[in-house]
């Protein structure tokens, strides 16, 4: 008897499903319906399209759990409300127009990206500027994609900074912060920690707008703009460092780590979110294409619990633990220990 093919077919038609799902959100699909039902021929007139082959978008978007189609009407399903629109608190949306603008071209180049190894940003865009200089070329461009990473953060910081007991801690120093969503988060669930969002100047324009929309946070998040390779980090006993990691390669995730070492008070800690792969790295699957997405996209990899202890216990760290939380990112916790002092944890013991 032959293998069940459906894995295979599924696989076939992945794409398509994506790029429905891309296509309607960067059309404005959600959005229009967000603010009422509409058939058709009144979506094709709003949005300036072709009222058939828009038609047959609707309907794929039915199919898709997306939408859904009553007396002739397209009326949002609950996920598109939440996730599909720009609006939305927890949107996704910048993070699906730059997979439809960038991703979706970069992955083109994979059996380059695998054949010759290096990221792909020159054969596709015709600039060596990488992930970073694309994502801010523009105030409008820098905005979509820290927006859309808001949407992931606000479904993975509250499990991520509740997966070990913070409550030691006082001062939280998020490098990288964006938006501060993990910040927030975690002054949500301890009462008596302070925090500092610390970014690019631009980045934190955009996060005082987040930080004053949350209730209390305000008087609690300080807000520090610099770049943590070049300039000195604020004071601490807890960093974090959130999706950053994997960008780099080994030996600049070395000098980083080094750095946050040496301004860590002894006991101080290092909450490092990241996805994280199986010691035998043969899943989870999502992390296995993240992994090479940023083959396509950066100088780094997803990587290990294992490959970050070796990193962060060469860097100093005498004791780091991990959490596979179930969110979109997982947390894993180093701690500044005298003498490299190991603190006795069962690995992915989750808070």
């Amino acid at each position: 008897m032959s293998p069940d093919p459906a894995p295979i077919l599924a696989l076939i038609e992945g794409f398509r499903r994506s790029k429905a799902m891309f296509a309607a959100v960067a059309l404005g699909v959600f959005d229009r319906l967000e603010r009422g039902p509409a058939t058709s021929a009144a979506l094709a007139a709003d949005l300036g399209a072709e009222a058939e082959p828009l038609a047959r978008l609707l309907d794929g978007c039915v199919g898709l759990g997306l939408l859904r189609k009553c007396d002739g009407r397209y009326v949002n399903e609950p996920v598109a409300s939440a996730y599909l629109c720009r609006d939305s608190d927890r949107t996704l949306v910048g993070y699906i127009l730059y997979s439809n603008d960038v991703l979706f071209r970069l992955w083109a180049h994979l059996e380059d990206a695998v054949r010759e190894g290096g990221h792909r940003w020159k054969q596709t865009f015709g600039n060596d500027g990488g992930i970073f200089d694309h994502f801010f070329q523009t105030d409008g461009a820098m905005r979509t994609f820290l927006k859309g990473m808001h949407g992931f953060g606000v479904l993975s910081s509250p499990e991520v900074v509740a997966a070990f007991d913070l409550s030691r801690f006082h001062r939280l120093v998020d490098l990288g912060g964006a938006t501060g969503h993990l910040a927030m988060a975690a002054c949500q669930r301890y009462p008596n920690l302070r925090a500092t969002v610390f970014d690019l100047p631009r980045v934190i324009d955009v996060a005082r707008e987040e930080v004053e929309r949350a209730p209390g946070m305000a008087s609690r998040i300080d807000l520090i703009g610099g770049e943590f390779f070049a300039d000195e980090l604020p004071e601490g006993d807890l960093y974090a460092i959130g999706q950053i990691l994997h960008d780099w390669s080994d030996g600049k995730v070395r000098t980083l780590l080094d750095k946050i070492y040496r301004r860590l008070p002894e006991g101080g800690g290092l909450l490092v979110v990241e996805k994280l792969l199986a010691e035998d790295k043969t899943g989870p699957a999502s992390v296995l294409m993240q992994s090479l997405n940023m083959l396509l996209c950066t100088e780094g990899r997803e990587r290990t619990l294992g490959e970050y202890r070796q990193l962060l216990q060469a860097a100093g760290f005498g004791s780091v633990h991990g959490c596979v939380t179930g969110a979109p990112f997982d947390a894993v916790l180093a701690i500044k220990n005298r003498n490299g002092v190991e603190v006795h944890q069962e690995d992915g013991q989750c808070n």
